[in-house]
Order: structure tokens, then C-alpha cells, then sequence
């Protein structure tokens, strides 16, 4: 999109019902993909799908977050929400990538962690400060891509990775504009306000060091040849970054995956 927007309308982009879920990009990057299940310790959950596929003949594990598109799909899906189950499931699958060697592909489109009372339950921050710790230290590859909505920990707990690429319409914040409006003002209608303030779109990001790509993306989700040409081009974006982080030793790639993160927390004073 070549017209300029504000933050708070590439908010409501980003949560398009028409737009891409991870289901359409792993249909679109990958030539082969077999979906697995399950934590292993209490159930699979449906808003994390996982799996391990082919992208330009390279094999890979995908996972990410999906919210469907019809109501029907969505609630299915838990509106994208993952549950403690999810986050052991992408868990298990980035352990097992490790052990062959494959690099990980994250899509992330999520608008916060699954807040239920069994979600609670079962663990849900344990889960994601779990994520948190280990995808730091994994021996292979991982690239995450913000492709809707990045909310607070649901979406941080998939997104520790070697680079984080975001859609140009996409968002990535610790909480949603309504919410810290909400919070600060009292007021959810000054979420367009807020939006500005949060600094949670892909140029901000990029400015930032935080997110190292911004990906051009088609202005109509529904324009089937648009979409095709997308997917294409990020097909071949996504092998040619692969194949440059296999040649890096393991000692480097987790040292600067490291180090990224300590420059992200680096708080200095005005």
C-alpha cells in the first residue's frame, strides 16, 4: 500500500477477517507440510498449528498461531488464542527441529494469550516463560514472521528468533491500543490515540532494531493473483534466509540471537 495510514488503521488491518491466516502461508510457502499434534502432556490445542513441511526443497517446521476466517473457523480456533498446551506443543516440535537440524518458520497472529481460568490453570505463563528461555539457546535457524496481530507474551512466546520479519500492515505491542486506553485514560475510544503512543507498527520496529524486515503485502487479501505472486516471492525471501543462517556455526547463531535480545532490553536514560 502506497497511501498513508495511521497506526490505529493498520490495527484494524491487521485484524481483517479477509486477511491471511497461518493456515493460507503454510499453503502458500511450503510445497509439503504434515501437521503434528499435541504437547504430550495434556492435549492438543487448535490455535497452534504445527508441523513440519518443505520450502523450496529444504525441510522445515512451521508453526504459528490461527484464528480462521469465518465465525464458525474462529471459534474453532479459539480466535487464535493458544492455550499453555500450544506453546508445549511449539515447544516440542522446535526441540524436535533441533535434534534434524531443520530451521523454524513462526507465523504469529495473535492478540494476547488464551486468558481463561484453565489456561491458568495449566500454566499459561510458566508456558510462555519457557518458550521464552529455550528458543534462545535452540541450535538451528528460526525466523518469525508478525503476519496480523502481535500481542503482548501470546505472541512473544513465538517470536524469540534469529530475525523477525513483520507485514507492512501487521502489529507487534505489548497490549492492544483498546486495553491501554483503557488502562491510561479510562477511555477505550482514544485507542486511536494510544495506537501512536505504543509505537507497534512495522516501521517503528524497524527503526527500533526490533524487527529486522518489513514484508510489502498485497492491498486486497482476496485478489487471488495478488496473493499468489506474495506468496511466491516470500517463499523464495524465506529459503534464501535459511540458507544463509545454516552456513553461520551454531556458537554464532545462538551468540547473536543473544545478543539481539540483550540490545532490545538495553534501557538507557534520556
Amino acid at each position: 500500500m502506497t497511501t498513508e495510514i495511521t497506526a490505529y488503521e493498520k490495527v484494524k488491518l491487521a485484524r481483517s477477517s479477509t486477511r491471511a491466516t497461518t493456515a493460507d502461508y503454510i499453503k502458500g510457502v511450503t510445497d509439503k507440510f504434515i501437521e503434528l499434534h499435541g504437547d504430550r502432556r495434556f492435549g492438543d490445542d487448535s490455535a497452534v498449528i504445527g508441523g513440519i513441511g518443505t520450502i523450496c526443497g529444504m525441510p522445515i517446521t512451521v508453526i504459528g498461531t490461527e484464528k480462521g476466517h469465518d465465525m464458525g473457523e474462529r471459534m474453532a480456533r479459539k480466535f487464535g488464542c493458544a492455550s499453555p498446551e500450544g506453546y508445549r506443543k511449539a515447544l516440542r516440535l522446535v526441540k524436535q527441529a533441533e535434534k534434524f537440524s531443520r530451521p523454524v518458520l513462526f507465523f504469529v497472529d495473535i492478540q494476547g494469550a488464551n486468558p481463561g481460568a484453565g489456561a491458568e490453570e495449566r500454566g499459561i505463563a510458566e508456558a510462555i516463560a519457557e518458550n521464552l528461555y529455550e528458543f534462545g539457546a535452540v541450535k538451528t535457524p528460526m525466523l518469525t514472521i508478525v503476519i496480523g496481530e502481535g500481542g503482548s507474551g501470546g505472541a512473544l512466546a513465538l517470536s524469540v528468533a534469529d530475525e523477525i520479519w513483520m507485514l507492512e500492515n501487521a502489529y507487534y505491542s505489548v497490549i492492544a491500543p483498546e486495553s491501554c486506553a483503557s488502562i491510561l485514560f479510562k477511555e477505550p475510544s482514544r485507542a486511536s490515540e494510544v495506537a501512536e503512543y505504543l509505537k507497534m507498527t512495522a516501521p517503528d520496529l524497524n527503526g527500533f532494531g526490533v524487527v529486522e524486515r518489513i514484508i510489502g503485502e498485497p492491498s486486497d487479501f482476496t485478489d487471488d493473483n495478488a496473493v499468489a505472486k506474495f506468496m511466491s516471492d516470500l517463499k523464495v525471501q524465506i529459503a534464501e534466509k535459511f540458507a544463509q543462517l545454516k552456513k553461520t556455526s551454531v556458537k554464532k547463531l545462538v551468540a547473536r540471537r543473544y545478543d539481539k535480545y540483550r540490545r532490545i532490553g538495553k534501557y538507557t536514560e534520556l
